[in-house]
């Protein structure tokens, strides 16, 4: 990390820069086996009473007193993507250039294709429930100004789902120029706990459709059979009761255009599923399972490859998924098939019987 300016380091932010991402080296004191000065880089939340709040785009807030701060700059969202044909340093790899959008665009498409029974507003966030059938379907999606004080917003979430028989959460986008990092910071601080860290990540269409797998031997259909939702390993209690499995079909059949992929296995059962929805320019992918007697057979991929066919069929160009931040193997995966991070996200829940 580089501070230096005309040989001095400089504390080069303000009060004024809070919501900006930024970069700081602080005084940790040193001593045996620690180094003297440790870096942060993230958004600036807060700056109150001498201490500084920084969230990083995994959703840790880490707080720093004003007094040992060393160096500190505001930095870019974002690195930035070489241009093609532009010389890089020896050794480094080119970086993959993924369609251009915003975190905003992506958490509005995202919510469209994976929609929930019931919403209602909240100034320009909405409140998503959805009999409890997965996290996305039954939190706040908070897309700028509620509308109120926050104090008053989260009494009035507190209220919504506590009628449903369901936990107040808030899904909180990080990593990016208008994402939520003080929003988390707020909510941490009242005691929200953050679980089920996830990146989204985005990469060109065509080249998902580009290989060598037959895809043939993929059934597409505009319903999940039964088969598809016995692989299917997130439906909980939707096989419990009618109603349970109503919620579920109908969040997963929502968005603009959708498709469920099966792969039939040898012995007559599933082998392998994915889902697709169509929304403009976007293909989001989801739902990508592979039975355990069948996997390291390219089943993965041959599903990617015929959603991907189906999605340019249908007009879009960009692609994007969501994956748990702690999925490895899921993420090895979709690296090799050239998605790249673009945003994270996490969920806040409020802690039972405290401060909203």
């Amino acid at each position: 990390m580089e501070f230096l300016a005309g040989g001095r380091a400089e504390v080069r932010i303000t009060r004024a820069d809070v919501g900006k991402r930024v970069s700081v080296r602080r005084l940790t004191g040193g001593g045996a086996g620690v180094p003297p000065f440790t870096d942060a880089v993230g958004v600036l939340t807060s700056w109150d009473q001498g201490v500084l709040s920084i969230t990083r785009r995994n959703g840790e807030t880490v707080r720093i007193e004003e007094s040992s701060l060393v160096a500190a700059k505001v930095v870019p969202d974002r690195p930035a993507t070489a241009r093609p044909g532009a010389a890089r340093p020896s050794g480094e790899p080119a970086r993959r250039r993924g369609p251009a959008a915003t975190a905003r665009e992506l958490q509005t498409v995202a919510a469209r294709g994976w929609p929930a029974v019931e919403t209602a507003p909240l100034g320009e966030w909405t409140l998503r429930a959805s009999g409890g059938f997965t996290r996305r379907a039954n939190s706040v999606l908070p897309l700028g100004d509620p509308g109120v004080p926050l104090e008053v917003a989260l009494e009035r979430i507190g209220q919504w789902y506590d009628a449903r028989g369901l936990p107040p959460v808030i899904v909180v986008a990080t990593g990016q120029a208008e994402t939520d990092e003080r929003l988390d910071a707020e909510l941490a601080e009242r005691g929200w706990t953050g679980e089920r860290h996830t990146t989204v990540r985005i990469a060109a269409l065509a080249p998902l459709a580009d290989t060598d797998a037959d895809t043939r031997r993929v059934t597409l259909s505009r319903e999940p059979g039964a088969q598809w939702l016995a692989l299917y390993n997130r439906t909980g209690e939707a096989a419990a009761s009618e109603e349970a499995s109503r919620i579920a079909r109908q969040v997963l059949t929502g968005g603009p255009s959708v498709w469920f992929a099966t792969v039939a296995g040898a012995d007559g059962g599933t082998a392998a599923i994915g889902r697709l929805v169509v929304d403009g320019r976007w293909a989001g992918f989801a739902a990508l399972e592979t039975a355990p007697a069948a996997r390291r057979q390219g089943l993965a991929t041959l599903v990617m490859t015929a959603l991907a066919e189906r999605a340019l069929e249908e007009g879009a160009s960009a692609a994007y998924l969501q994956v748990e931040a702690d999925n490895a193997d899921a993420l090895a995966f979709y690296d090799r098939l050239g998605f790249t991070e673009h945003h994270g996200y996490h969920y806040r829940r409020a802690r039972p019987g405290g401060r909203r």
